[in-house]
């Protein structure tokens, strides 16, 4: 009777147990998933930025904005990899929305509507439209596609209409972008005294003998160095050692590589089908239907490069004859049929240098071509052409030296298109060449050709087959569920003879371990999920099943001792060499003197052109203090003090001083520091402005 009583007394306790129980049977998933928003639980948060949570749906909001720009710009459903890049244009635009609309509503900076129409459909059309409706026979903005597209409008898809209204958002806050950069770059100002410190530096000579003894003349052996000294150095240079949300990972790689049978399977496809592909009529249909590679019936015009597994084996190319099957670096098996050899288009090959005259009046431009004829006499004068083009040009193409690839006449604007076919031989053409962009020289590389081919090509991957990856995955998945935490890991991969890798020092944000690719899975359970020392389950890769254990996982901050050891131990070692080393020569009177100490480490150089705005010392490196002490001595046969540098100890003695001389106008060098400093600007506030909102991020724990 006293044991029913108390059943009775506890009956409510129970049924609340059992109640909460069920509720949390009903809703745990959510509560414990990364996403969850029961209990108001922060991690549905994927950032902060000045101060303002980023929710989730407000990320994932902005990303199909920028996915449906990609979707209507390339007219395809973006890959994983593209993701990936629109995810992180989506965060760089949230930072710009929030770090930057509250600096241009303090600025007062705004787009008005008659500012957008103009951008839009008036005589100011932005770049980006251009570019979007060009008439592909010219090469030129259509006016007539834009105003056939705006009417469309009216009639549009809601899709279509959405992605209209993005688009002039987006042009509007570029155009917002635009003006407080140029608003922060044109408040740039050198005065006449920087102009004049500038000109000494680039023209302060000195001649001077340098002694460089590197570290490595003191042994690793002989300096002695301990933890408590390496955390010290840490905690005295916090700043060197920041770091983001990291974890050290070991794992085990169960390979996926084909079986001797895969690869008997595999060549016997590929001799089949290569057999087939030299008696059909259909030789475009039957490569597509049968390759698993990309590009199954090319056509390769005149200048483009056959396929390198067909000209590395083939000397004579013949029209209508199959050739393979080759193996390739690719782990693959391929066989190529020519199909045919025509005339095409012409294509010639050459290179420019564009000297931009764009928006200028008759007395500007005349300025703009008299600077292009002197450039043109100094390449005639031998100056290389490539050289040229990296200092003078003023398009994309100056990177490359001014290549411009192979084209036909129809892809450039007829002025420049009409010099460059009528061009009888290679080489530069002796006079300069302009459009409606300004001026160009122009050297030919490659006269016109009109070879072309089109052929077909058969390619099987040699891959794993599905009993193969059975087989692996049974492996992967036993030494898994039969290992539960990081004793056992360690205990069972040296029982079954597999190997341990490690992964140290892994980024929140990697999607790489180590040479493994797309192993973003991985890590998202190290950062979310797993705990030290538990062991995760089978994670399929490209190329390889893993199965990994989590060691330690470190939050943002300064980094631990653990994580930077290496990389302190140098800088502290080095520490301790560079008094030693300075202790060995202390005394001697000569640079001579000096080296006799360290005969076989040290070098003895001489530098008769050392320039003050230099940072390198010629046979040692980046030297900037030693370069600074040089010119801080006073007369000639004066000895520094030892220099301690990133590299080693370097001596200085100066030979001679030539100081700048003065000049009636240093205006130039103003100009030249207001450029340099002005064309930073954009990219320094940008940073300054993210340092300032204290952006967080924390979108490695959904994606």
């Amino acid at each position: 009777m006293a044991l029913i009583k108390k059943i009775r007394q506890r009956t409510g306790l129970a049924i609340g147990v059992i109640a909460v129980g069920l509720i949390f049977f009903l809703v745990g998933g959510d509560i414990l998933s990364p996403n969850s928003t029961l209990l108001g639980n922060s991690r549905n948060y994927v950032g902060e930025i000045a101060g303002e949570d980023v929710s989730y749906e407000e990320y994932i909001q902005k990303i199909e904005q920028i996915k449906l720009s990609f979707q209507q710009s390339t007219g395809r459903t973006p890959s994983e990899a593209d993701m990936y890049s629109i995810r992180e244009q989506a965060w760089q635009a949230l930072i710009v929305d929030k770090v930057f609309a509250k600096q241009y509503e303090a600025l007062g900076l705004t787009v008005s509507d008659p500012e957008l129409v103009d951008m839009v459909q008036g005589k100011n059309i932005v770049a980006e439209l251009r570019q979007q409706l060009t008439n592909p026979q010219t090469g030129e903005f259509d006016r007539a596609q834009l105003i056939s597209f705006l009417q469309s409008l009216e009639t549009a898809s809601p899709e279509q209409v959405a992605f209209w209204e993005q688009q002039e958002k987006t042009f509007a806050n570029a155009r917002l972008r635009i003006k407080y950069d140029n608003l922060l770059s044109t408040s740039e100002y050198s005065t006449s005294k920087e102009g004049k410190l500038e000109h000494k530096m680039a023209n302060s000579v000195a001649d001077v003998d340098h002694l460089f003894i590197p570290f490595y003349a003191i042994s690793d052996t002989a300096v002695k160095v301990s933890d408590d000294e390496l955390k010290a150095y840490i905690t005295k240079n916090k700043d060197k050692f920041k770091v983001k949300n990291a974890a050290d990972l070991e794992y085990i790689s169960f390979d996926l590589l084909p079986s001797g049978e895969d690869s008997a399977a595999v060549i016997a496809e590929i001799t089949k089908l290569t057999e087939e592909l030299r008696n059909t009529a259909s030789d475009s249909a039957f490569a597509i239907r049968n390759s698993q590679g990309n590009g199954p019936f090319m056509t390769y015009g005149p200048g483009e490069d056959l396929p390198a597994t067909l000209t590395s084996n083939v000397d004579n190319i013949v029209v209508g004859e199959t050739y393979g099957p080759f193996l390739t670096n690719r782990s693959t098996y391929i066989s190529h049929k020519v199909t045919s050899k025509f005339d095409g288009t012409p294509r010639m090959r050459a290179a420019h240098i564009l000297f931009s005259a764009q928006g200028l009046s008759d007395d500007a431009k005349a300025e703009v071509r008299q600077n292009a004829e002197k450039v043109l006499k100094e390449i005639q004068d031998g100056l290389n052409f490539a050289t040229a083009a990296a200092q003078y040009g003023q398009d994309g193409t100056a990177q490359r030296g001014g290549d411009l690839g192979w084209f036909a006449k129809a892809d450039f604007v007829e002025p420049f298109a009409e010099a460059a076919f009528a061009a009888k031989s290679t080489g530069l053409i002796n006079r300069l060449v302009e459009t409606e962009y300004g001026y160009h020289i122009i050297s030919i590389t490659e006269l016109p050709k009109t070879t072309s081919y089109k052929i077909a090509t058969i390619e099987l991957e040699l891959g794993p087959s599905d009993a193969t990856r059975n087989d692996v995955f049974r492996r992967a998945d036993s030494f898994a569920a039969n290992t539960g935490n990081a004793g056992e890991f360690t205990a069972n991969a040296e029982k079954d003879g597999l190997r341990i890798i490690q992964a140290n020092n892994v980024d929140a944000f990697a999607r790489n371990l180590n040479n493994l690719q797309n192993a973003r899975e991985v890590i998202r359970w190290a950062f979310n999920d797993a705990s030290e020392g538990s062991v995760s389950p089978v994670f399929e890769l490209d190329n390889a099943y893993i199965v990994a254990s989590l060691k330690k996982r470190y939050e943002e901050g300064t980094a631990t001792l653990d994580q930077v050891r290496a990389q302190v131990l140098v800088q502290v070692r080095n520490d301790k060499k560079a008094e030693i080393i300075k202790e060995k020569i202390n005394g001697k009177a000569s640079l001579e003197e000096m080296q006799a100490v360290f005969p076989n480490e040290s070098s003895l150089d001489k530098s008769p052109d050392l320039r003050l705005n230099a940072s390198v010392l010629p046979g040692v490196g980046f030297a900037p203090r030693a370069i600074g002490a040089a010119f801080g001595l006073k007369n000639p046969g004066d000895i520094s003090k030892p220099i301690h540098e990133d590299v080693g100890i370097i001596v200085i003695k100066l030979n001679s001083l030539t100081p700048a001389g003065e000049i009636a106008d240093y205006s130039g060098y103003q100009r030249q520091l207001t450029l340099n400093t002005s064309q930073r600007t954009a990219y320094m506030i940008m940073m300054a402005l993210e340092e300032l909102a204290d952006v967080k991020d924390y979108r490695y724990k959904f994606f």
